[in-house]
Protein backbone atom coordinates (compact mmCIF):
# COMPACT_ATOMS: atom_id res chain seq x y z
CA UNK A 1 0.00 0.00 0.00
CA UNK A 2 1.46 3.20 -1.29
CA UNK A 3 0.59 6.45 0.76
CA UNK A 4 -0.12 9.87 0.10
CA UNK A 5 1.40 13.43 0.45
CA UNK A 6 -0.73 13.84 3.98
CA UNK A 7 0.26 10.61 5.06
CA UNK A 8 3.64 10.50 4.35
CA UNK A 9 4.02 13.77 5.71
CA UNK A 10 2.19 12.38 8.72
CA UNK A 11 4.64 9.39 9.42
CA UNK A 12 7.15 11.75 8.93
CA UNK A 13 6.27 14.16 11.82
CA UNK A 14 5.99 17.19 9.43
CA UNK A 15 3.54 19.24 7.28
CA UNK A 16 2.36 18.61 3.48
CA UNK A 17 3.47 21.92 2.90
CA UNK A 18 7.03 21.14 3.74
CA UNK A 19 7.25 18.01 2.05
CA UNK A 20 6.33 19.72 -1.24
CA UNK A 21 9.04 22.75 -0.32
CA UNK A 22 11.32 19.46 -0.10
CA UNK A 23 10.65 18.32 -3.79
CA UNK A 24 10.71 21.65 -5.10
CA UNK A 25 14.38 22.42 -4.14
CA UNK A 26 15.12 19.02 -4.97
CA UNK A 27 15.85 17.50 -1.59
CA UNK A 28 13.13 14.79 -1.96
CA UNK A 29 12.64 12.98 -5.47
CA UNK A 30 9.11 12.75 -6.38
CA UNK A 31 7.42 9.59 -6.49
CA UNK A 32 5.73 8.02 -9.08
CA UNK A 33 2.03 8.65 -9.53
CA UNK A 34 -0.65 6.29 -9.65
CA UNK A 35 -3.76 5.88 -12.69
CA UNK A 36 -5.86 8.95 -10.98
CA UNK A 37 -2.68 11.08 -10.34
CA UNK A 38 -2.28 11.34 -7.17
CA UNK A 39 1.61 10.85 -5.68
CA UNK A 40 2.51 6.89 -4.45
CA UNK A 41 4.93 7.07 -1.80
CA UNK A 42 6.79 3.86 -0.47
CA UNK A 43 9.55 3.39 2.14
CA UNK A 44 12.21 5.02 0.74
CA UNK A 45 10.36 8.32 0.57
CA UNK A 46 9.62 8.32 4.39
CA UNK A 47 13.54 7.12 5.09
CA UNK A 48 14.99 10.32 2.20
CA UNK A 49 12.18 12.65 4.39
CA UNK A 50 13.20 11.24 7.86
CA UNK A 51 17.05 11.64 7.14
CA UNK A 52 16.22 15.12 6.01
CA UNK A 53 14.28 15.97 8.95
CA UNK A 54 17.11 14.93 11.15
CA UNK A 55 19.78 16.86 9.99
CA UNK A 56 17.81 19.93 10.12
CA UNK A 57 16.89 19.07 13.88
CA UNK A 58 20.83 18.63 14.07
CA UNK A 59 20.89 22.16 12.89
CA UNK A 60 21.90 21.90 8.71
CA UNK A 61 20.71 24.47 6.73
CA UNK A 62 18.76 23.21 4.15
CA UNK A 63 20.88 24.50 1.45
CA UNK A 64 24.02 21.80 2.82
CA UNK A 65 22.09 19.18 2.53
CA UNK A 66 23.00 16.46 -0.06
CA UNK A 67 20.95 15.70 -2.89
CA UNK A 68 19.49 12.01 -2.99
CA UNK A 69 22.09 10.53 -5.16
CA UNK A 70 24.47 12.03 -2.93
CA UNK A 71 27.65 9.40 -1.63
CA UNK A 72 26.92 8.91 2.42
CA UNK A 73 30.53 9.92 2.93
CA UNK A 74 29.26 13.06 1.97
CA UNK A 75 26.86 13.71 5.13
CA UNK A 76 29.91 12.35 6.94
CA UNK A 77 31.67 15.49 5.61
CA UNK A 78 29.21 17.58 6.82
CA UNK A 79 28.34 15.93 10.28
CA UNK A 80 31.88 16.13 10.94
CA UNK A 81 32.38 19.94 9.52
CA UNK A 82 29.26 20.86 11.77
CA UNK A 83 30.66 19.61 15.34
CA UNK A 84 33.90 21.25 14.67
CA UNK A 85 31.75 24.73 14.30
CA UNK A 86 29.43 23.54 17.02
CA UNK A 87 32.56 23.02 19.47
CA UNK A 88 34.21 26.49 18.25
CA UNK A 89 30.55 28.35 19.40
CA UNK A 90 30.66 26.12 22.67
CA UNK A 91 34.43 27.34 23.62
CA UNK A 92 33.16 31.08 22.60
CA UNK A 93 30.05 30.57 25.27
CA UNK A 94 32.40 28.94 27.52
CA UNK A 95 34.09 32.19 27.78
CA UNK A 96 31.73 34.60 27.53
CA UNK A 97 30.17 32.76 30.38
CA UNK A 98 33.58 33.06 32.35
CA UNK A 99 33.43 36.51 31.65
CA UNK A 100 30.28 37.79 32.45
CA UNK A 101 31.10 35.40 35.55
CA UNK A 102 33.84 37.45 36.57
CA UNK A 103 31.64 40.57 35.93
CA UNK A 104 28.98 39.63 38.07
CA UNK A 105 30.46 37.10 40.99
CA UNK A 106 33.82 39.58 41.45
CA UNK A 107 32.91 43.08 40.35
CA UNK A 108 34.89 43.58 37.69
CA UNK A 109 34.67 46.59 35.48
CA UNK A 110 32.63 45.92 32.45
CA UNK A 111 35.15 48.08 30.56
CA UNK A 112 38.41 45.92 31.14
CA UNK A 113 40.00 43.71 28.87
CA UNK A 114 38.97 40.09 29.15
CA UNK A 115 41.38 38.55 31.59
CA UNK A 116 41.99 41.30 33.84
CA UNK A 117 38.80 41.71 35.62
CA UNK A 118 40.14 39.43 38.84
CA UNK A 119 43.69 41.20 38.36
CA UNK A 120 43.20 44.79 38.99
CA UNK A 121 39.69 45.03 39.92
CA UNK A 122 41.38 46.66 43.28
CA UNK A 123 43.20 49.38 41.26
CA UNK A 124 42.24 53.25 41.61
CA UNK A 125 39.24 54.33 38.75
CA UNK A 126 42.18 56.45 37.52
CA UNK A 127 44.70 53.72 36.94
CA UNK A 128 41.45 51.15 35.49
CA UNK A 129 40.76 54.29 32.72
CA UNK A 130 44.12 53.74 31.62
CA UNK A 131 44.82 50.35 31.20
CA UNK A 132 41.61 50.11 28.97
CA UNK A 133 42.53 53.02 26.71
CA UNK A 134 45.71 51.44 26.66
CA UNK A 135 44.50 47.85 25.86
CA UNK A 136 43.68 49.44 22.65
CA UNK A 137 46.48 49.63 21.47
CA UNK A 138 49.36 47.22 23.47
CA UNK A 139 50.43 44.07 21.62
CA UNK A 140 48.91 40.68 23.31
CA UNK A 141 52.26 40.15 24.88
CA UNK A 142 52.82 43.65 26.37
CA UNK A 143 49.49 43.21 27.86
CA UNK A 144 50.91 40.25 29.58
CA UNK A 145 53.59 42.09 31.12
CA UNK A 146 51.24 45.27 31.82
CA UNK A 147 49.26 42.70 34.01
CA UNK A 148 51.93 41.32 35.71
CA UNK A 149 53.28 44.67 36.58
CA UNK A 150 50.23 45.78 37.88
CA UNK A 151 48.72 43.22 39.67
CA UNK A 152 51.80 43.23 41.94
CA UNK A 153 51.46 44.52 45.66
CA UNK A 154 51.12 48.52 45.87
CA UNK A 155 53.57 50.12 47.51
CA UNK A 156 53.09 52.66 50.15
CA UNK A 157 54.62 55.29 48.12
CA UNK A 158 51.96 54.50 44.90
CA UNK A 159 48.65 54.79 47.59
CA UNK A 160 50.16 58.47 48.63
CA UNK A 161 50.25 59.09 44.67
CA UNK A 162 47.23 58.19 44.17
CA UNK A 163 45.08 60.18 46.86
CA UNK A 164 47.23 62.92 45.92
CA UNK A 165 44.83 66.12 45.82
CA UNK A 166 45.14 68.39 43.01
CA UNK A 167 46.66 71.17 45.03
CA UNK A 168 48.89 69.23 46.77
CA UNK A 169 52.09 71.56 48.03
CA UNK A 170 55.26 71.62 46.02
CA UNK A 171 57.18 70.19 49.16
CA UNK A 172 54.79 66.81 48.99
CA UNK A 173 55.01 66.82 45.39
CA UNK A 174 58.91 66.78 45.14
CA UNK A 175 58.84 64.15 48.46
CA UNK A 176 56.80 61.85 46.59
CA UNK A 177 58.67 61.89 43.42
CA UNK A 178 61.99 61.35 45.59
CA UNK A 179 60.53 58.01 47.11
CA UNK A 180 58.79 57.19 43.29
CA UNK A 181 62.14 57.55 41.92
CA UNK A 182 63.67 54.04 42.52
CA UNK A 183 60.73 52.21 42.63
CA UNK A 184 60.37 53.49 38.54
CA UNK A 185 63.69 52.93 38.21
CA UNK A 186 63.38 49.29 38.60
CA UNK A 187 60.09 49.04 36.71
CA UNK A 188 62.03 50.39 34.31
CA UNK A 189 64.97 47.67 34.88
CA UNK A 190 62.53 45.18 34.95
CA UNK A 191 60.07 45.75 32.07
CA UNK A 192 62.56 47.00 29.01
CA UNK A 193 59.27 46.84 26.71
CA UNK A 194 58.25 50.08 27.70
CA UNK A 195 61.12 52.08 26.78
CA UNK A 196 59.40 53.15 23.09
CA UNK A 197 55.58 52.95 22.48
CA UNK A 198 57.10 51.38 19.05
CA UNK A 199 58.10 48.13 21.05
CA UNK A 200 54.46 47.89 22.44
CA UNK A 201 52.49 49.11 20.08
CA UNK A 202 50.46 47.13 17.43
CA UNK A 203 49.03 50.61 16.24
CA UNK A 204 50.57 53.44 14.04
CA UNK A 205 53.38 54.67 16.97
CA UNK A 206 51.93 58.36 16.80
CA UNK A 207 48.35 57.04 17.43
CA UNK A 208 49.42 55.38 20.43
CA UNK A 209 51.75 57.71 21.93
CA UNK A 210 48.33 60.06 21.24
CA UNK A 211 46.39 57.84 23.78
CA UNK A 212 49.29 57.66 26.30
CA UNK A 213 49.28 61.29 26.25
CA UNK A 214 45.50 61.58 26.19
CA UNK A 215 45.14 59.49 28.91
CA UNK A 216 47.65 61.27 31.37
CA UNK A 217 46.05 64.00 31.06
CA UNK A 218 42.48 63.11 31.30
CA UNK A 219 42.66 60.33 33.81
CA UNK A 220 45.14 62.41 36.59
CA UNK A 221 45.01 65.24 38.01
CA UNK A 222 47.44 68.48 38.25
CA UNK A 223 49.50 66.90 40.72
CA UNK A 224 50.19 63.67 39.46
CA UNK A 225 51.28 65.00 35.90
CA UNK A 226 53.89 67.60 38.22
CA UNK A 227 55.08 64.69 40.11
CA UNK A 228 55.11 62.40 37.15
CA UNK A 229 57.32 64.99 35.16
CA UNK A 230 59.30 65.36 38.27
CA UNK A 231 60.45 61.81 38.47
CA UNK A 232 61.09 62.19 34.54
CA UNK A 233 63.50 64.75 35.03
CA UNK A 234 65.23 62.92 37.73
CA UNK A 235 65.68 60.07 35.38
CA UNK A 236 66.98 61.79 32.51
CA UNK A 237 69.73 63.38 34.72
CA UNK A 238 70.72 60.21 35.82
CA UNK A 239 71.01 58.88 32.30
CA UNK A 240 72.62 61.82 31.33
CA UNK A 241 75.15 61.51 34.10
CA UNK A 242 76.01 57.46 33.48
CA UNK A 243 76.16 58.87 29.26
CA UNK A 244 78.88 61.87 30.81
CA UNK A 245 80.95 59.03 33.43
CA UNK A 246 81.08 56.66 30.55
CA UNK A 247 82.31 59.33 27.58
CA UNK A 248 85.59 60.35 30.32
CA UNK A 249 86.19 56.54 30.93
CA UNK A 250 86.11 56.01 27.23
CA UNK A 251 88.11 59.01 26.17
CA UNK A 252 90.51 59.16 29.22
CA UNK A 253 90.26 63.32 28.80
CA UNK A 254 87.68 65.74 30.02
CA UNK A 255 83.80 65.47 31.25
CA UNK A 256 82.04 65.54 28.03
CA UNK A 257 78.24 65.97 27.94
CA UNK A 258 75.88 62.94 27.03
CA UNK A 259 72.88 63.09 24.93
CA UNK A 260 69.64 63.47 27.15
CA UNK A 261 67.71 60.47 26.38
CA UNK A 262 64.31 61.01 27.24
CA UNK A 263 61.76 58.00 28.24
CA UNK A 264 58.13 57.27 26.80
CA UNK A 265 57.98 54.13 28.63
CA UNK A 266 54.63 53.37 30.29
CA UNK A 267 56.22 51.36 32.90
CA UNK A 268 55.32 53.34 36.37
CA UNK A 269 53.07 55.89 34.42
CA UNK A 270 55.91 57.78 33.34
CA UNK A 271 54.92 60.02 30.98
Amino acid sequence: MAWSTSQLAELAGTTLKTVRHYHRIGLLEEPERAHNGYKRYGAAHLVRLLRIRRLVDLGVPLADIPGPEAPDDEVEKLLRALDAELAAGIERQQRMRREIGAILDERASLDLPAGLGSSIKDLPANDRAFLVAFSSFLTPSAMTVFEEQLAAPRSEVSAEFDALPPDASDEVRQEIAHRMLPEIRQQQAEYPLFDSVGSYSRRDEDLARSVVLHSLVEFYNEAHLDVLRRVNEMLVAEKEAAAETAAVEAAGTGPTSGEPVEGQGVSGRTA
